[in-house]
């Protein structure tokens, strides 16, 4: 119960997220958001194929494992 209570609390809410994007607007400018979200789509598709590689690579060694056997 109390675990549900500080998950819920910790997510940003409309409001929380309108004054998140004006920061941002703020901060980086109008011409310099698009480059931003490149560069963080960028990022989250890198860790994506490293996340991938490692769950393939455990994935073929449990697999060599039990062909050993």
């Amino acid at each position: 119960m109390y675990f549900n209570n500080i998950l819920l609390f910790s997510m940003p809410g409309g409001s929380e997220w309108i004054l998140i994007l004006l920061a941002v607007l703020l901060f980086f400018g109008g011409k310099k958001i698009p480059e931003l979200m490149r560069g963080v789509g960028k990022g989250m598709r890198e860790f994506n194929d490293a996340k991938n590689n490692v769950k393939d690579e455990i994935e073929a060694g449990m697999k060599e494992k039990d062909n050993v056997k």
